[in-house]
């Protein structure tokens, strides 16, 4: 392994424990990726079907643009097509690109209305790349789960141009996709939204009806 990408796959284990650890990834849900280099773009991405509890840094594989495995051994996430999607879309903003899937953004994806998620008024939004207050208003927009991410990519990949402002994406009863300029951003990024998803969900409480 070169130092970057072995600096990287040992982060995306940490990330990857993490937030099995805060109960965000629980069993092979969830995966991550790093942006190794831009030229040609080439990603550190976590394999598909490991627990993330037991995440190490052998269960990342460096992959091509066109998903092709060129260091490490097993296969790319599923989601693989997305992490690109999400890369290609957001430039020099996604260095690195965080999938959980918790019970707050599951329940907050499925009472979704309008087509996303508005959160405004909480201090902890400050968290998020660029927000220097409490007023802003943060939309994620929702879509609709699939098992072919291959065909929804480029739908994916207008829609994050279309709304360059949002830090964020829920995919109905599945979870959610965040990213950053590089992975320290991305984890505080996972962290801010899935406080964000908690204090709704709770606030909200019993009385919340889809």
């Amino acid at each position: 392994m070169s130092a970057t990408f072995a600096a990287l796959a040992q982060a995306l284990a940490e990330v990857g424990r993490h937030c099995y650890e805060r109960g965000w990834a629980l069993g092979t849900s969830g995966n991550f990726s790093a942006v190794v280099r831009t030229e040609p773009l080439t990603l550190a991405i976590t394999t598909s079907g490991i627990d993330k509890g037991l995440l190490e840094p052998e269960h990342i594989v460096e992959i091509d643009d066109q998903q092709r495995v060129t260091r490490g051994s097993g296969t790319p996430s599923a989601e693989t097509t997305l992490h690109l999607a999400i890369v290609r879309a957001r430039s020099a903003g996604a260095g690195a690109v965080l999938h959980t899937h918790s019970i707050w953004s599951t329940i907050l994806s499925e009472a979704a209305i309008d087509g996303g998620v508005t959160i405004e008024g909480y201090e902890m939004l400050k968290g998020l790349g660029g927000v220097r207050t409490h007023e802003h208003r943060e939309w994620l927009p929702v879509i609709e789960n699939t098992q072919d991410w291959t065909a929804a990519a480029p739908e994916i990949e207008t829609m994050l141009q279309k709304h360059p402002e949002t830090h964020g994406f829920l995919i109905r009863r599945h979870g959610v996709y965040t990213w950053g300029k590089d992975l320290a951003e991305a984890k505080r990024h996972i962290e801010i939204l899935e406080f964000l998803f908690e204090a709704m969900g709770r606030k909200r409480g019993l009385a919340w009806q889809p």
